[in-house]
């Protein structure tokens, strides 16, 4: 009988016994077309972003410089930044401007143009920055205004287009003048540029921006290689 047993069971199919891993098995999912598309537009951008940044950088190479150590030129060009609603500049522009008086002093340069927005009757970068520098000690004559200086691509251009200067000397915060001076050289400035790192000291607004810095690399690469033309009458 047992004979019998065993020979009626052969052939047939024997069921598979569940693992405890197969309870706990993942199911598969399918990737949605959404996710997808963002994850390639997110990689698109790292990529434009780095190439930017690399691009603006090895422009740079060479020409970022001490007080001390910058070879003198006719002009400093100091790029404008935010102002108070009383007129004084903010921490971050008033650093600019005292490295652009040490230029002066120095005599590593004749003139300051200072460029900034005021495209608003109560908002004026360069008025403030101007005022900031006479009240310094730097004779009015040598201090001019760009007054459409709106970004650093126009005020570059202005520079050179507007002002006729064609060698100069870019004053910044040091995260921002690789794109400052690269800018300027690829105008046609022949362009150096001394970075202020003092403004370090207010951590969290150094971070924003330099973070912001970065990002405005990818415009920067498209306005040079489109060649975009700014207004270049007085704003």
């Amino acid at each position: 009988m047992a004979g019998e047993h065993k020979e009626s069971t052969r052939g047939q199919p024997v069921a598979k016994r569940a693992s405890a891993a197969d309870n706990y098995a993942e199911p598969v999912r399918r990737v949605r077309p959404m996710t997808l598309a963002v994850t390639a537009v997110l990689s698109l951008f790292s990529v434009a972003v780095g190439g930017s940044v690399l691009f603006v950088r090895h422009a740079a190479v060479g020409r970022i410089f001490s007080v001390e150590t910058v070879p003198p030129a006719p002009a400093a060009l100091v790029l404008g930044a935010q102002v108070h609603p009383d007129g004084t500049p903010s921490a971050f522009l008033a650093a600019r401007l005292d490295l652009a008086r040490q230029l002066y002093r120095a005599g590593k340069v004749k003139m300051i143009l200072v460029s900034g927005d005021s495209t608003a009757p109560e908002y004026d970068e360069p008025g403030a920055m101007r005022s900031y520098l006479i009240a310094a000690g730097i004779p009015a004559s040598d201090v001019i205004i760009d007054d459409a200086g709106i970004d650093t691509y126009r005020s570059c251009v202005r520079a050179r287009e507007v002002f006729g200067v064609s060698d100069l000397i870019v004053v910044t915060q040091s995260y921002h003048l690789p794109r400052a001076v690269a800018t300027c050289v690829r105008v046609g400035v022949n362009a150096s540029g001394v970075g202020d790192d003092s403004a370090r000291q207010y951590a969290r607004s150094w971070r924003s921006g330099a973070i912001r810095d970065q990002l405005a690399c990818v415009k920067t690469v498209l306005d040079l290689v489109i060649g975009r033309r700014p207004a270049l009458g007085q704003g």
